[in-house]
Parts: structure tokens; C-alpha cells; sequence
């Protein structure tokens, strides 16, 4: 294991997360919060802490294998949970609290311990938000964008941290891809902010909105969520943008270069469409017949909490909590799914449904047919037998930690609905849930325990999974 290497990548991102909490300083000076002390001793010990790792170690070989790269990943983020909670902690907030707080944002969960948002500093308001945009495109992505290439190893970091089981790389270069993906990634951000401005949100609320939006996490700073706006064309802006970024960013990119017809033949976004059109659809029908809801009503509501979903964004409208059983379970359903690979969004992601959807196809076709040879393809492309089995196996494992979590947070007492819905939700990095955890709750009242359950669970789902797996097998400490 290259542990020079490592150690350096960690200073790094630590000096980034001192960076990042530069803008809710600004925030709190502007605004008088009156928490301008707790990001600047976070931003110093992050600095102090940070600035020695990245400079003292002498590297000899700039070269992570994949092992290196998995390991990397999962030690980055938890050290950005750890010290991303300082704010928190300063400002009065328990420990676990704080650290659930903190997970759930910079995996772009959106599950909050807060009851009230609003009545929050602007500093850590602006903190939350920063930690979701912070978290949406990946802080390694952000490394392998701002410093130079970390050799062969690189792509194996963006790799490890990015979502879905087939990695694209839209240049040579790990750099020049993680470039674009940020670029994209500012544009969207910029895009919403000024369209919501223009809307008629304060600037503080575009912006906020705007990094919670793209990065699909969902944490607003406002307690009614995105129904305190009370206004049609914020709605609307607000689910064009979920529904961009939980597309595949290398689509985007070819869509901006010119290629439409090439974006469009993807087949995870197709699917990932029809997947919106017909839950949407159905969840509006069901409304129309049994709560007596007004056609205009029921299909924006139906859309927006959608997208909400299978995007893993997580704002709120209404209370679906309240609505009939039928829309529920599609909702649940959908936060199963989520969106597509390459995005911002959390979720088993549609190209791995796609995958083992026809992986037992072919099992199937095997039983009738014991001589056919049917290789498994997406978009035209043959997929390798080793993504295939990689698949199945996060599939288990994504099933295996869903029931595990749920059975942790049943001890509180807490009804199967709530316990599993919270599950499914830190799991698929969505935010809200059902029943004691529906989208007008939050999370306080849980344990200790289940709080930490479930922040360990957020990280599974953002790093998916084998990341943290990886780390705990003794085999990967050794030097060979």
C-alpha cells in the first residue's frame, strides 16, 4: 500500500474542507450570525491538521493500485465527516448529533436532526448546503480537478468514488475528465441560482437551494422545505434540475458538445425516464381517485415528489406520508432505483437494475435454451462478466446492509415502517422516509445508537459500499 501517498491525498482534502469552510465565514460576517468563531477555529484545525500531512510526507511513487484507491476513499471521507462536524460541535451541538449531521450532508442524504432550519445562524445554513455541494460531485473529483494527476492511480480514486458500476472517462486524462465534470457541475449551480433569483428567492436562498439541488441532497433553510415558497415556477425550476442531475454527467457533456442524438440513445436514460413518466402518472391517477385531488394538483405534486426521490434529492412539498398506500410503495420503490450511474444521485442506480434485469433474463433463456451464448449488453456495448458478478454482489450486499440497519434502529421502539423506511432512505442517501421519519419529521428522536447506524449506513451508500468494505479486511494493511 502506497500509505505516503495516502496520507498526503488526506492532508489535501483537509485543506480543501479548511477552504470550503471559507464561505460560511463570509456568510456569518455578512449576516452577523454570531458563528463566525466556529468556522474559523474549524477551518484552522482542518489547516493545522491538514497542511503538515500534505507537505511532510516525501512521496516516491505517485502511484495508487485499485486497493490504494478504495482505501483512500473511504479514509477521505470519514476524516471529512469527523472535522466537518466542528461547526456543529462549537455551536453547541451533541457529538453524535453533530457527526450525523454532518455524514448526511456531505453524502447528500438530507436526513436532519434540526427541527427547525430556519431559525439556524446563516453560517451554518450556508455550512449545510456548502457540505451537500461539497459532497454531490465527490471532494476527491475536486483534487483530481485543481491538482496535478496523481499518475496511473488516479482514475482508480475516481473510480472508487464515483457512482454506478462503469466508470466513463470523457478525456486521456483523469484530469481533464474530473475538469469537465466540475465544469458541468458549477454551470448547473450558477444556471439554477440565477433562474431562481429570477423567480423571486433572495439571493441566500438561490444559492442555497441551487447547492442542494445539484448535488441532489435536499437539506433547505426553510422548515417547510421547498412549499414555503408557494410559488409554481420555483417548483417547476426546482424539479427541472433534479431531474438534469441525476442524469449521467457524461450525457450532459455530450448533449452541450453537440450530441444529442448520442445522449439520447442511452438506455439507462430511457429507462431512467419512463421511470419517472410512469410513476408519476400512476402516483397522480391514485391521487385523483382517492383523495378527491384537482388534476393540476395531483400531477405536479406526483412529479415533483418523484423526481424528489429517484433523484435522492429529498426537498419537500407536501406530505406524502399522508397519501394513499399505493403512492407510497411506488415512492419506495423509486428510492430503491434512484437515478442514473455517473450522477449526483445515491440509489442501487438504474444501470445496475438494467444489468441484473437482464443478467436473469439470460438465466432464464439459459434453462430453455442450455446451448445459447447471450452476453449481457447496455447501449450496444458487451458487458464483462466481472461487472456483471460485481453487480450481483453489490446487489446482496445493498440488501444485506438495508436489513442489518433496519434491525439497529427497530430497538428504539420504533414502528417497521419507520425503521425501514429510514434505512432504505441513509441508504439510498435520500433524506426523508416515512411514518416518524416522513418528510415534515426529522431524526432527533432516535438514539444515539441508531443515529450512528444510520450515518455509517449514509457513507455505505455514498461510497457504495466497497469502499468501507474493503477496509475491513487485514490483508489490506499489510505492505504486500
Amino acid at each position: 500500500m502506497n500509505r505516503k501517498l495516502i496520507i498526503k491525498i488526506i492532508g489535501t482534502i483537509l485543506c480543501i474542507e479548511a477552504l470550503c469552510l471559507l464561505f460560511p465565514m463570509v456568510a456569518s460576517l455578512i449576516f452577523r450570525s454570531g458563528d463566525l468563531y466556529a468556522f474559523v477555529f474549524s477551518a484552522a484545525a482542518c489547516f493545522i491538521v491538514g497542511f503538515p500531512l500534505m507537505t511532510y510526507f516525501k512521496v516516491d511513487k505517485q502511484r495508487l493500485q485499485t486497493r490504494d484507491g478504495f482505501v483512500c476513499v473511504a479514509l477521505c471521507w470519514i476524516m471529512l465527516c469527523l472535522f466537518g462536524a466542528l461547526p456543529y460541535i462549537l455551536t453547541g451541538v451533541p457529538y453524535v448529533d453533530a457527526i450525523f449531521e454532518t455524514v448526511s450532508g456531505l453524502t447528500t442524504t438530507g436526513a436532519s436532526i434540526f427541527e427547525s432550519p430556519a431559525s439556524l445562524s446563516r453560517g451554518i445554513q450556508f455550512w449545510r448546503a456548502m457540505t451537500q455541494w461539497m459532497g454531490g460531485m465527490g471532494i476527491l473529483v475536486m483534487v483530481l480537478a485543481i491538482f496535478p494527476s496523481i499518475g496511473q492511480g488516479s482514475m482508480n480514486l475516481m473510480k472508487a468514488e464515483s457512482p454506478g458500476p462503469i466508470s466513463t472517462k470523457l478525456r486521456p486524462k483523469t484530469r481533464e475528465t474530473a475538469k469537465i465534470l466540475y465544469f458541468i457541475y458549477i454551470a448547473l449551480t450558477t444556471a439554477e441560482t440565477l433562474l431562481l433569483r429570477i423567480a423571486g428567492l433572495t439571493w441566500f436562498d438561490s444559492i442555497t437551494t441551487s447547492l442542494t439541488t445539484i448535488s441532489t441532497g435536499g437539506f433547505s433553510v426553510r422548515d417547510e422545505s421547498i412549499a414555503y415558497y408557494q410559488s409554481e415556477a420555483v417548483v417547476w425550476i426546482v424539479i427541472v434540475f433534479m431531474f438534469i442531475a441525476a442524469i449521467n454527467f457524461s450525457l450532459l457533456f455530450f448533449a452541450v458538445r453537440g450530441q444529442l442524438k448520442d445522449a439520447l440513445r442511452s438506455e439507462e436514460l430511457r429507462i431512467y425516464s419512463l421511470i419517472v413518466l410512469f410513476a408519476s402518472s400512476l402516483i397522480a391517477v391514485d391521487l385523483i381517485v382517492k383523495t378527491g385531488a384537482g388534476l393540476y394538483s395531483a400531477v405536479t405534486d406526483a412529479v415533483f415528489h418523484v423526481v424528489t426521490l429517484v433523484s435522492t434529492t429529498g426537498f419537500g412539498k407536501s406530505d406524502f406520508d399522508l397519501w394513499p398506500n399505493f403512492s407510497k410503495l411506488l415512492l419506495l420503490l423509486v428510492m430503491f432505483t434512484g437515478g442514473c450511474a455517473g450522477s449526483t444521485s445515491g440509489g442501487i442506480k438504474i444501470s445496475r437494475i438494467a444489468v441484473l434485469f437482464k443478467s436473469l433474463q439470460r438465466e432464464l433463456m439459459r434453462i430453455l435454451h442450455s446451448r445459447s451464448v447471450r452476453p449481457i449488453t447496455l447501449d450496444g456495448t458487451r458487458i464483462e462478466e466481472e461487472t456483471v458478478s460485481s453487480v450481483s454482489a453489490f446487489f446482496f450486499a445493498y440488501i444485506a446492509i438495508l436489513l442489518l440497519c433496519t434491525t439497529v434502529v427497530s430497538l428504539d421502539n420504533a414502528t417497521f415502517e419507520t425503521a425501514f423506511s429510514a434505512s432504505l432512505s441513509a441508504l439510498s442517501n435520500v433524506g426523508p422516509g416515512l411514518s416518524q421519519v416522513g418528510p415534515t419529521q426529522n431524526y432527533a428522536f432516535l438514539s444515539g445508537l441508531s443515529k450512528l447506524a444510520l450515518s455509517i449506513t449514509m457513507l455505505f451508500g455514498r461510497l457504495e459500499i466497497m469502499p468501507l468494505l474493503v477496509l475491513l479486511f487485514p490483508s489490506v494493511w499489510r505492505k504486500k
